[in-house]
Formats: C-alpha cells, sequence, structure tokens
C-alpha cells in the first residue's frame, strides 16, 4: 500500500464502496473516509487495482494488437479462423507454462471456433532462448507443435532435450542459421509488446482486451473466452 498516494487510494477505492447513503457519506468526508474503508476491508484495493489494471491493459492491447495476435508463422493451434483468439506469453523453463499445455489442448478440444497463438517470451534462462529459437525455427516448417509438445515432455531444458525434440518433430535444423534474423526479430517484438503490457512472468495470457496472468483454472480462461466472443 505505500505505493499508493492517498488521492489514488482513495479514487480507486471509491468506486467500490457502495452506493446511496454509503456514497454520500463518503463525499461529504473525503478521502479519510476511503482509505479506512479499504483498511478496514483490504480486498476492496485488490479489486480496485486489478480494475484499474484491466482498464490499463485494455488500451494498450488495443494498441499493440497486431504484434500481440498475428502469430509467427505457425506457432498456432485451434482453429485458424476462430473467432476468439487466445493468446500464451510463455517461457519453455517455465513450469508453470508446462502445466498449461494440457488444458490449452482441452480448451481447443471443447471450443472449435478458439484460436490460440503462442509468443514466445524466453526470459528464465539462456537455454529459454535457444529453446525460443529452435521452436519458431520449427513454427517456420509448419512443426511447431510437435516441436512444443516434445519439449516440454523432455524435461529440463537443456541442448541436449531441444537438439532431441528438434529431431522428434522433424525440424531441419541446418536452416537455423539463415531463420536467425527472423527469429530474434519476433523474440524481440514479444519483449517489447510484453513489457507495454505489464508482463512480468509466465505464462501470461490475452484473451480479448483482458490480461491474466499466472498458471490459471480452466474456468477462468473460459470464462473470458466467452466474454470476450462476438455476441
Amino acid at each position: 500500500m505505500t505505493n499508493w498516494k492517498i488521492p489514488a487510494l482513495a479514487a480507486l477505492a471509491g468506486g467500490l464502496i457502495g452506493s446511496g447513503g454509503t456514497v454520500a457519506w463518503q463525499q461529504a468526508h473525503g478521502d479519510a473516509f476511503a482509505v479506512a474503508h479499504v483498511v478496514a476491508h483490504p480486498d476492496l484495493l485488490s479489486q480496485a487495482i486489478d480494475r484499474y489494471q484491466q482498464g490499463e491493459a485494455k488500451g494498450t492491447v488495443a494498441a499493440n494488437r497486431a504484434a500481440i495476435l498475428t502469430p509467427f508463422a505457425g506457432a498456432v493451434a485451434g482453429n485458424p479462423q476462430g473467432d476468439v483468439t487466445l493468446v500464451e506469453y510463455y517461457d519453455y523453463n517455465c513450469g508453470y507454462c508446462r502445466a498449461s499445455l494440457p488444458m490449452i489442448r482441452q480448451l481447443i478440444a471443447a471450443d472449435p471456433r478458439l484460436k490460440v497463438v503462442f509468443r514466445e517470451l524466453p526470459i528464465l534462462a539462456e537455454s529459454s532462448r535457444a529453446a525460443a529459437r529452435m521452436s519458431l525455427l520449427a513454427a517456420t516448417q509448419g512443426k511447431f507443435n510437435a516441436f512444443h509438445d516434445t519439449l516440454y515432455a523432455g524435461g529440463r531444458v537443456t541442448d541436449e532435450t531441444i537438439a532431441a525434440a528438434a529431431r522428434s518433430a522433424g525440424v531441419d535444423t541446418s536452416k537455423l542459421a539463415a531463420a536467425t534474423p527472423r527469429i530474434d526479430a519476433e523474440i524481440r517484438s514479444n519483449l517489447e509488446t510484453a513489457a507495454k503490457l505489464g508482463v512480468n512472468g509466465t505464462p501470461s495470457w490475452v484473451v480479448g482486451d483482458r490480461m491474466l496472468a499466472g498458471a490459471l483454472p480452466i474456468e477462468e480462461l473460459q470464462r473470458a473466452i466467452a466474454e470476450a466472443r462476438p455476441s
């Protein structure tokens, strides 16, 4: 709470306090009431911050929509013409990303109108970048999903498991050097866009105009997808 100035805190809390006489009382007594109310009900601050962040995210997503939603080559799953796109920013060294893969497959199986775009965000280790490069090379050859699944199933990310996943997926690794400038440009773009979105960990998700973070229950993503679906 120390990062929030009193007027900002009061403004955030004010919209969550209530209606009728309570609002009138708050208007009469000013910031002190709002701050005291948040102290008594700390869940209000979390709700207020979430609403504020979602409002900020909505504008950022809109301003960077192409960089977020347009997949790199074949780094996509589900329905390519789907009416809702779920974007995952992930790192191959992220255990929560690994754990989320079955859920993504379940979402796709249950929703024939869902498109899933995978965005490399190699931030956890040097091996993350090596894995991301090979993954994007696989995407240029139409073998992204085979590589993606195999590398996640291979345990700890090392040069050996990356090479093994590439062999299993049938990736022509001799083309990596020629493709590296394009691949590295994609990684830079993802890092820059993620920074604009305020992403500071993986997995992070974009659905419609919403930002979501962390390993989430499938029901939460399903709700976000339903809310983003055109009526």
